[in-house]
C-alpha cells in the first residue's frame, strides 16, 4: 500500500515507512494534516504492508515490524494481540493462545523477534535530552528519545498544530497523535527519518565552531577590548563574543525590571556601533543577551517605537512591581498609555514590534546574533504552546530573513528544537559531578536529535577554585560541539588562562589553539550532520549497536566520523600524577590523536593521561584536516579511508551555503595510494598547498600523478620523534583529482618493535611524574629495560633492593605499569 492513511473506529493510522507509523486517536474523527510544532513533514516513499482486519483488531505488517491496534479500544485500555499468551511479563511473553485474548490496545513486535511489546508495559528508553540543566550539580533525570533496548520508540506529539507561519492550534482534549518508532537498533536510520518527519539540522555558520568567550560581568566597553587585544597578544584564538546582561540598562527606575532590556547601558558602552565594529575587526562575531520575559517598559529608548507599532490593538499592561516575567496584568489601555506592554508572544503583532524595533536597531549596530535565556516556564496564552519555543522559532527565521548568521543561543524546548540551534544547558554547578554528567548528556542528545548542545565550560556558579577541574573541563569543551567558556558574576570566577596556574596556563592555550586547528574537520562534521542526519557528537552504540559493550560507557562518545573521545572527569591520582578513565576499543587498531601510541581494539582498558592530555583515539583509516600555516591532512595507517571535507562557497559564511566545495580525500592503505579528488570549487585551504602527514609510517617514496600523466617526486620528510612522515604538496592549477602511491619502508603498526619504541619512553615518562623514591624509580626502570619493557617487575624485590617498604605508593605503581603494559601491546 502506499503510505496513505486509513481510519478505523475512532483512529487513522499512517504508515510512513516499514519502521515508523503514525496512530491517532480522536473520538471525534476530526483527524488533520497540519504540521505541529514537531513535525514539519509527513511525505515520503511508498510502503510495502500487509493489513489484515478482524473483530476491530488491525494488523500491519511490513519487513521490518508488526503492529496490532485494537480500534474498539480507548488508548488509556490494555488489549494483549491475539496469537500471545500472557505466559510471563513485559516482552517475555510466549506465543500460546487463541485469536480472541485481547486486553490492550496496541501491541508491536519487530521482525525476527518472537517478544511482543504491547502498550502500557515499559521500555528501557536509551534516554533524550533536557530543557536545562539550571543548579545541576551531577546527574539530572533525562526526557526519552527515540530508541530503546527493546528497539521500540515512542514519539508522542502533543504539541500545538501549526498550519501556517502564524498560527496555532491547540490539540484537542482526549485526542492522541503518536508515532511508532521500530528501528531496532538501527539508530542511524532512525534519526535519518526522524530529521525527515522534523526538519534536519541546519548548517552553522563556521565562526560558530571556534572558542567562544562569553562572561556575566559588568564589562565597560573599554575594559572589553582590552581583554580581547589581550587574547590576541597571547595567541588564544576567540571567534566569538557574547556579552551578556550588562550591556543593557539594568539600574531602573522603580516598578521596573533590570533583569530584561533592551537599551544600550552608554556609561558602559558609550559607542555600541564603534564597540561592535572593533570586535568584527578582531574577528568576533558577537552576541547580546536578552531575558525578555518582562516586557517592554517605559525607560527603553524604543518604548515610543514599540507603542507605534502596536498601535490599533489593546495592550495589556503590567502590573507594576509585578513578578518577574511581566504576565500579571490590570487590564488594557490603548498605545498612548505609558505602563509596561507585557511580553506575549503569541501575538503577531507583538512579535513584529519586538523585531521591527526593538532589535532591528541593535542589529544595525552589529549585532550577529541573540542568547535568548527564557526562563519562565512553558505556558502561554495558547495552551500546549510553550513562549521558549516561540522565542526559538521566529529568532531563528528572523536570522534568515535579515541575512543575519543563522543560529541563536537558547534553550531546548522539546523535541524538534534542533531546528533551531544552539542550545545552552544551562548554570550547573562548578564540580566534577557536573563535568562527569555533561559527555554523557551531550552525546545521548542525538537520540532525539540534538546534536549542537553548548555547555558553560568550566562551571557557572558555586563550587571551589580547582585549576585541574577547569583544566579538564576546557578539555571536554574542546571536544564537544560548542567550546563556550562561561561563569558567573563573581570576581574569582573568570575563566581567563591567566588565571590559572603556569602549567594549567599552558594547557589551556594549547587546548584554545588546537580547537582553532580542529576547525576544517569541525565544520565537515558540522555539514555531515546538515545533510546526513549524523550528530557530531553520539553514543558508542550508533556505530557500534550490535556490540554490547558499546551500551556501557556513557561517557565515552563519537566526535565526528574520526575520533572516539573518552574524557577525562575525575581527577588525577596525587601521587602518579595520571588520571584514569575507562573505555572500551570496538574490533580495530586505534592511534592516540596527542602520541600516537598505538591500541589494540576489540577490549576494555584503562587509559592513563597526564593533566596535558585526554583519551582520543583515531582509527586505522582515519583522516583528519586540521588548519594552520597551511591544511594539514594527517594520515592513520593500517586500513583504508575516506574524508569528505568541506568548506563553504562565498554566500555561506554565514551559515546558508547553498554549494559548498568539497573534496573527497581517499586512503587505500592496501594500495599504498592516497587520492585527493576536487569537486567543483576547489577549496581555498588547497590553493596555496597542502601537507599530508602520514601517522606512525616512514615513508620510503612517493610520486604524485597528474591529470595529464606527469608525476613529480616528492620528497617525504620523516620524523623519528613521533615517528611521522611529512609530505608538502605544491599548488597545482587546473588540476581535479591528485593522485599519490607511496612505499612504506617500516610499516610501524604490524610490528611488536616500533610499540617497545613508544612504551619505553613513556613508562619512563610514568616514573618520572610518580612522587616516589628516587632510586625506587630508577630500579623499576632497570628491571623494566630488562624485561624489553613487556613486564612489570616485581616490586616488593625491587622496594627490598632499595630497603624501601612496599606501601600504597609501590603497589599503585605496579598497578599502573601492568595496565599501561596491557594497554599497548
Amino acid at each position: 500500500m502506499k503510505n496513505e492513511s486509513f481510519i478505523r473506529a475512532n483512529w487513522r493510522i499512517t504508515l510512513l515507512t516499514e519502521r515508523l507509523v503514525r496512530l491517532e486517536y480522536d473520538p471525534r474523527r476530526r483527524f488533520t494534516d497540519a504540521c505541529s510544532l514537531i513535525v514539519v513533514n509527513r511525505d515520503f516513499p511508498d510502503v510495502t504492508a500487509e493489513i489484515t482486519e478482524q473483530d476491530g483488531v488491525v494488523a500491519i505488517k511490513t519487513a521490518a515490524a508488526e503492529v496490532w491496534l485494537n480500534t474498539a479500544k480507548d488508548p488509556m485500555d490494555n488489549f494483549c494481540p491475539a496469537e500471545v499468551e500472557a505466559d510471563g511479563g513485559g516482552l517475555n511473553r510466549g506465543l500460546k493462545c487463541s485469536l480472541n485474548r485481547w486486553a490492550k490496545v496496541i501491541a508491536v513486535r519487530l521482525a525476527g523477534k518472537q517478544n511482543i511489546w504491547t502498550w502500557g508495559e515499559s521500555l528501557h528508553n536509551l534516554g533524550g535530552t533536557v530543557r536545562t540543566l539550571d543548579k545541576a550539580d551531577g546527574a539530572v533525570r533525562m526526557d526519552d528519545g527515540l530508541f530503546s533496548r527493546e528497539g521500540i520508540g515512542i514519539l508522542r506529539d502533543d504539541s500545538c498544530l501549526r498550519p501556517d507561519a502564524q498560527s496555532f492550534w491547540p490539540r484537542p482534549s482526549g485526542t492522541e497523535d503518536m508515532y511508532l518508532f521500530l528501528y531496532g537498533k538501527d539508530f542511524v536510520g532512525g534519526l535519518r527519518d526522524f530529521y525527515r518527519l522534523s526538519g534536519a539540522t541546519p548548517l552553522l555558520p563556521a565562526f560558530a565552531l571556534g572558542n567562544w568567550w562569553s562572561r556575566y560581568w559588568r564589562y565597560s566597553q573599554a575594559e572589553y577590548l582590552a581583554l580581547i587585544e589581550r587574547f590576541k597578544r597571547e595567541n588564544l584564538p576567540f571567534s566569538v563574543a557574547v556579552i551578556d546582561m550588562d550591556w543593557h540598562l539594568t539600574d531602573v527606575p522603580d516598578g521596573g525590571n533590570g533583569w530584561t532590556g533592551f537599551s544600550w547601558n552608554r556609561e558602559l558602552f558609550p559607542d555600541p556601533a564603534g564597540f561592535l565594529r572593533r570586535l568584527h575587526a578582531a574577528g568576533l562575531k558577537t552576541a547580546l543577551n536578552l531575558h525578555p520575559a518582562a516586557g517592554v517598559q517605559p525607560f527603553e529608548d524604543e518604548y515610543q517605537a514599540f507603542k507605534v507599532a502596536m498601535a490599533g490593538s489593546a495592550i495589556p499592561t503590567a502590573v507594576a512591581g509585578g513578578k518577574e516575567g511581566g504576565t500579571s496584568t490590570s487590564g488594557t489601555e490603548t498605545a498612548s498609555g505609558t505602563g509596561t506592554i507585557p511580553f506575549d508572544f503569541t501575538d503577531p503583532k507583538f512579535r513584529r514590534a519586538y523585531f521591527d524595533t526593538l532589535l532591528a536597531p541593535l542589529e544595525a549596530d552589529g549585532t550577529d546574533f541573540w542568547w535568548i535565556d527564557w526562563q519562565q516556564g512553558e505556558n502561554s496564552k495558547i495552551p500546549g504552546l510553550d513562549p521558549l519555543w516561540l522565542l526559538n522559532c521566529y529568532h531563528f527565521a528572523h536570522a534568515a530573513r535579515q541575512s543575519l548568521p543563522r543560529l541563536i543561543l537558547s534553550r531546548y524546548a522539546g523535541p524538534g528544537s534542533h531546528r533551531y540551534p544552539i542550545g545552552f544547558s544551562g548554570d550547573t554547578v562548578v564540580s566534577w559531578a557536573s563535568l562527569a554528567f555533561q559527555p554523557y548528556f551531550t552525546a545521548t542528545a542525538a537520540n532525539i536529535g540534538y546534536g549542537w548542545w553548548s555547555h558553560d565550560i568550566g562551571g557557572h556558579m558555586n563550587g571551589i577554585r580547582d585549576d585541574e577541574l577547569a583544566c579538564r573541563w576546557l578539555q571536554f569543551g574542546v571536544f564537544s560541539p560548542i567550546n563556550r567558556l562561561h561563569s558567573t558574576c563573581n570576581r574569582f570566577a573568570g575563566k581567563e588562562p591567566w588565571n590559572y596556574s603556569i602549567e594549567v596556563r599552558t594547557i589551556m592555550g594549547n587546548f584554545l589553539r588546537l580547537r582553532a586547528k580542529l576547525l576544517p574537520y569541525l565544520h565537515s562534521m558540522n555539514y555531515r550532520s546538515h545533510l546526513d542526519g549524523i550528530p557530531i557528537v553520539r553514543p558508542l552504540y550508533h556505530a557500534w549497536p550490535e556490540e554490547e559493550a558499546a551500551y556501557h560507557y556513557p561517557n565515552e562518545y563519537q566526535f565526528g566520523s574520526e575520533m572516539l573521545v573518552a574524557p577525562v572527569t575525575t581527577k588525577m591520582n596525587a601521587l602518579l600524577r595520571l588520571a584514569e578513565t575507562e573505555a572500551w576499543l570496538p574490533e580495530r587498531m586505534f592511534f592516540d590523536f596527542f602520541t600516537g601510541v598505538r591500541y589494540r581494539g576489540g577490549r576494555r582498558v584503562k587509559l592513563h593521561r597526564p593533566l596535558a592530555e585526554i583519551p582520543v583515539l583515531v582509527p586505522a583509516g582515519g583522516i583528519v584536516p586540521l588548519e594552520g600555516d597551511s591544511l594539514t591532512i594527517r594520515l592513520y595507517p593500517g586500513a583504508d579511508g575516506e574524508f569528505t571535507l568541506y568548506e563553504d562557497d562565498e554566500c555561506g559564511a554565514d551559515g546558508d551555503s547553498a554549494n559548498p566545495r568539497k573534496t573527497c580525500i581517499q586512503l587505500k592503505w592496501g594500495e599504498h595510494s592516497v587520492e585527493v579528488n576536487f569537486g567543483l570549487g576547489r577549496i581555498k585551504s588547497f590553493e596555496k598547498g597542502f601537507e599530508l602527514h602520514f601517522m606512525r609510517t616512514k615513508i620510503e617514496t612517493i610520486t604524485l600523478t597528474l591529470k595529464n600523466a606527469n608525476t613529480l617526486q616528492l620528497e617525504p620528510l620523516y620524523e623519528a620523534a613521533t615517528q611521522t612522515t611529512r609530505v608538502l604538496l605544491p599548488a597545482v592549477e587546473d588540476v581535479n583529482c591528485l593522485h599519490l602511491n607511496f612505499t612504506v619502508s617500516q610499516n610501524l603498526p604490524g610490528t611488536g618493535a616500533e610499540q617497545r619504541e613508544f612504551i619505553e619512553p613513556l613508562l619512563e615518562k610514568i616514573l618520572n611524574y610518580a612522587q616516589i623514591d628516587f632510586d625506587f624509580k630508577e630500579r623499576i626502570f632497570h628491571r623494566l629495560q630488562a624485561n624489553g619493557f613487556t613486564v612489570c617487575p616485581d616490586l616488593a624485590e625491587v622496594a627490598d633492593e632499595v630497603q624501601v617498604g612496599v606501601s600504597k605508593a609501590a603497589r599503585e605503581i605496579s598497578g599502573l605499569l601492568t595496565d599501561v603494559i596491557n594497554e599497548l601491546l
